[in-house]
């Protein structure tokens, strides 16, 4: 944000102050302890990048890709951002809006399909569509008034500077005054300005952002009932799909008698879907899935249907051992990720040790709404309804699947009943355009909460074991911090049991405290489950672990950790 206003209002930029946070004199060298703050995120990150992760197929800031006007003065904007309760349809669409001088009562809002080629990365996901988008919002904003001052100048023959755009309205010098509609068509055949064409608007001379006086664009409909979210679309003819998954990850389907399921009327087939083998990105699980005519009565024949599995090399996976395994992986020295001084030594010569772990379990994302898609394949195209997060991976994914090009598959984006993470896998989607080309009709693929919570991606679990020495008077003069958990890597490739650079970037090596002698590891472990991350990822359970064990350790000696 720092950087977006830097970059076009320098005023705004000055009157910010970006202030260190502290944990007072007690993080600062006055206790009996002390942590100073650490400062320097080039120590922490010594052997790779530091900057934002970047985003496949970046950021598109083409008006003509985003805006379309018509005749009677309608501003349809396009949101290339999936909604799930956080606004983006609503506030990048704000922001072209107020920097185009667009009146919001004659705006309208689409949603854009699957494409990132045409419209840059659509992973929402990251807590980035405006954090990355806000700059391009507003070029295409900018970009659209100018055109439309430049339009308007050409027809009066007058400097475009001497051409104002209002509240929906271009006034030339002499008093003409035209609506948006009226130059529409010319404003959009203008050469599209660059970057330093444009005049953006001050900070007082926004309309919308910063206001509050714009609604969410989908809160009456959400609030009344009317928003259609992934299971509320339906087409004629349209089936109604549930699955039986392997009740472990990587297990197969030995054997199955679904002769009773199939005796039920509306019951239209049962289904084989594809053995689920690692590593497997955002594949399906496998199993079996029964096709009826109607939720209810896919629900009850899949009740019906026996079936017989191998669970494979994760039959014997169980939590509570398993956590017992990492805590101890803990207890030893892990892979070193962030090596300062001697830290080994200083634990030795120091007067005092003390140290704690700390346990996350898997965490399922759960949101509100459970994963739904509806799915028409016919004539070797595929037209897809959804709630996702990454409507392009879907895409993409979804035709890998099925052995057909990208360009015939088509992503529609419903409203996500919330999301987290989990609907960035498009798992679900493939189930569902499977069993369409399968059945010959389209197919809604829907997910119970059961479902839901039993075959998630969950979010890694984790021990987090900190240990400090201590001089004689308190100072702390060595931290070693061993995290293990299982790494999202293994979603994507086989296993390495160690997490990467990105993961371990997550409040672990960057901790924030300045000690003469650090040791920042990680510990090996194997993952058991399909590893999906949840909101603020790996810095959950380590700045749950840091901030706990700052707490303990004013505890230990006998400190008050919020004393001024």
């Amino acid at each position: 944000m720092l950087q977006y206003l830097k970059d076009f209002t320098p005023a705004v930029a000055e009157t910010l102050t970006v202030r260190p946070m502290s944990r007072r004199a007690f993080l600062g060298g006055t206790a009996a302890f002390a942590l100073g703050v650490f400062a320097t995120r080039g120590e922490a990150f010594p052997t790779w990048e530091t900057g934002a992760v970047g985003m496949p197929n970046g950021v598109v800031d083409d008006p003509l890709v985003f805006v379309a006007i018509d005749a009677d003065g309608t501003v349809t904007l396009t949101a290339h951002r999936s909604e799930m309760g956080t606004g983006s349809r609503t506030s990048l669409p704000m922001v072209m809006a107020d920097e185009m001088e667009a009146d919001w009562s004659r705006v309208k809002i689409v949603q854009a399909p699957g494409d990132e080629p045409k419209y840059g990365n659509q992973d929402t996901d990251g807590s980035r569509s405006m954090r990355h988008h806000i700059q391009a919002a507003r070029k295409i904003g900018g970009s659209v008034r100018t055109m439309l001052q430049r339009a308007a100048a050409a027809e009066w023959n007058v400097d475009p500077s001497q051409v104002t755009v209002e509240m929906h309205a271009i006034t030339g010098p002499d008093g003409q005054s035209a609506d948006f509609g009226e130059f529409a068509e010319a404003a959009m055949a203008q050469p599209v300005p660059a970057h330093e064409e444009i005049a953006y608007k001050t900070e007082s001379e926004f309309r919308y952002i910063g206001k509050g006086e714009v609604q969410i664009t989908d809160l009456h409909d959400i609030t009344t009932g009317k928003a259609v979210y992934g299971a509320d679309v339906t087409l004629p003819g349209a089936k109604v799909a549930m699955a039986i998954r392997p009740p472990v990850v990587g297990g197969r389907l030995v054997s199955y008698d679904a002769a009773d399921a199939l005796a039920m009327p509306g019951v239209v087939g049962v289904y084989e879907l594809p053995e689920w083998k690692a590593p497997a990105k955002f594949a399906p699980l496998g199993g079996l899935a029964v096709v009826a005519k109607n939720t209810f009565t896919a629900i009850k024949a899949r009740e019906m249907i026996k079936v017989e599995w191998d669970d494979g090399p994760n039959g014997s996976y169980s939590t509570g051992p398993y956590m017992e395994e990492m805590k101890a992986t803990a207890l030893g020295r892990g892979k070193v990720l962030r090596d300062k001084g001697d830290t080994q030594a200083a634990l030795s010569a120091a007067a005092k040790t003390f140290g704690q772990t700390y346990t996350q379990d898997h965490i399922a994302h759960i949101p509100t709404e459970p994963p739904a898609a509806l799915a028409s394949y016919a004539s070797g195209k595929l037209e897809i309804w959804a709630p996702v997060q990454s409507p392009y991976t879907t895409r993409t994914d979804t035709a890998a699947a099925l052995g057909i090009e990208p360009a015939d598959v088509t992503v529609n984006v419903t409203l996500l009943g919330g999301g987290f993470g989990r609907k960035s896998k498009a798992d679900y989607v493939i189930e569902a355009a499977l069993l369409s080309r399968e059945v010959g009709a389209p197919v809604r693929m829907q997910w119970t909460r059961e479902d839901d919570v039993r075959h998630s991606f969950y979010h890694t679990a984790s021990a987090e074991r900190i240990e400090v020495g201590m001089d004689e008077v308190g100072k702390v003069t060595a931290w070693r911090h061993n995290s293990v958990a299982p790494t999202i890597l293994s979603t994507f490739a086989p296993d390495p049991g160690y997490q990467f650079p990105v993961e371990a970037g997550m409040g672990h090596v960057d901790m924030p405290f300045d000690i003469a002698n650090v040791s920042c590891e990680n510990g090996q472990a194997a993952a058991h489950t399909r590893i999906g991350w949840f909101r603020a990822v790996s810095n959950v359970p380590r700045a749950w672990a840091i901030g706990s064990f700052v707490g303990e350790l004013a505890a230990e000696t006998g400190q008050d950790q919020l004393a001024t």
